[in-house]
């Protein structure tokens, strides 16, 4: 009666992998891995509802992966397996799988195994990266630099064997040369193969057993050398330029890996950038606010004479086109720079330019200040008022 239950509670095994009655073997393969990647015990310790659904997800796959079980499944269902006591009653078991090819292939990648042959074929060299710092100014209108590294060159004695001259690399006794090493291990689910790289020669198939004395075994050497870097007009901080086959050497006769410059931009005292615009401000007299006139303003190209309106504002902001940042597409075309005008309040009058100004405020309101020559005086009234 329990089993029965069971069996009336279980899921459509469609349903359980996300797939249509009609899917092919690769669409049922291609949902099993990702919920086997999703559910597994291993990236999921200790968690029971993962277990489950990866469980329920095995079983599925087990049954419609299997020709003539998905056959008996598609017509009578789950009941198609309740007599044998089989998959669907829950006592299911790996033997009809391809394990190496299933869990090998989906965690590969993700657990650092790998369920092929080795890699015996040429590979590149992994990437080098480096920073360079540079002005605000080399960065708008570009600039070369030259590096100092140590860098990695295939060894002259043993041309990147390792091996002593004279002699070659062994076949790894531990792979016999496959460079993987295959360990089986009983699980909740049954028997487990895991491929992993082969410790003894780190998956390339061969040792060393007499080692170059030039490089000590790994088939290169380290020399200092001077790098150019040409950085181009226009980059921003924080990008980098790429100097191709300047990287790690490559392995089995792969080409190098490249050089990948960081650029870091220095502040400017007066310039901030943003995209392909520069920002600044300038100030002005209160004098050529008022009346209008020309005025000085710095650029990344040198100064340049901007004629003000009569009556600017403070905070007026000026576009001069065309004065901005390169692009990196072209170096021709460029963003603009935008001038914040902000008028300078006079500080530290004399008597005779506060009076000029006491003047200027009487024409401009209609209002006389009074006598406002001297502070003896107004110390005075001061003194009177309060007593």
């Amino acid at each position: 009666m329990k089993g029965k239950e069971e069996m009336a509670n279980k899921r459509d095994y469609y349903e359980v992998l996300g797939v249509s009655k009609t899917a092919t073997d690769d669409e049922l393969k291609k949902a099993y891995r990702k919920l086997a990647k999703q559910y597994h015990p291993d990236t999921n310790p200790g968690d029971k509802t993962a277990e489950e659904k990866f469980k329920e997800a095995t079983e599925a796959y087990k049954v419609l992966s299997d020709p003539d079980k998905r056959r008996q499944y598609d017509q009578f269902g789950h009941a198609a397996f309740e007599a044998s006591g089989g998959a669907g009653a829950g006592g299911f078991d790996f033997g009809g799988m391809d394990m190496d090819d299933i869990f090998g292939d989906l965690f590969g990648d993700f657990f650092g195994r790998r369920s092929r042959g080795a890699n015996n074929g040429p590979i590149q060299g992994a990437n080098i990266r480096t920073a360079v710092r540079i002005t605000f100014e080399e960065a708008v209108f570009g600039v070369e630099k030259e590096l100092d590294l140590t860098l990695k060159d295939e060894c002259s004695s043993c041309h990147g064997s390792g091996a002593k001259p004279g002699t070659h690399p062994e076949t790894c006794s531990k792979c016999g040369g496959k460079g993987q090493v295959v360990y089986t291990q009983q699980s909740l689910f049954g028997m487990i193969r895991n491929v992993q790289t082969c410790p003894d020669c780190k998956g390339a198939g061969k040792v060393v057993k007499s080692k170059c004395p030039d490089c000590y075994g790994s088939g290169y050497v380290s020399s200092r050398k001077k790098i150019k870097v040409i950085i181009p007009p226009g980059i921003d901080n924080g990008q980098s330029v790429r100097i191709r086959d300047k990287g790690e050497p490559g392995i089995n006769g792969g080409s190098r890996g490249d050089l990948l410059v960081e650029v870091s931009v220095s502040r400017h005292p007066i310039f901030q950038r943003k995209d392909y615009d520069i920002y600044s401000t300038a100030p002005i007299s209160f004098a050529t606010a008022a009346l209008g006139g020309d005025v000085r303003i710095s650029t990344i190209d040198g100064d340049v004479i901007y004629t003000v309106k009569p009556g600017t504002q403070t905070d007026t902001k000026v576009r001069l086109r065309e004065k901005g940042v390169p692009t990196l597409r072209n170096r021709n075309v460029r963003g603009d720079h935008y001038v914040t005008l902000v008028v300078q309040v006079p500080t530290n009058l004399n008597e005779e330019q506060k009076e000029a100004l006491r003047r200027f405020d009487d024409a401009m309101t209609g209002k006389k200040h009074g006598n406002n020559g001297s502070e003896n005086e107004k110390e005075k009234s001061k003194k009177k008022f309060w007593k």
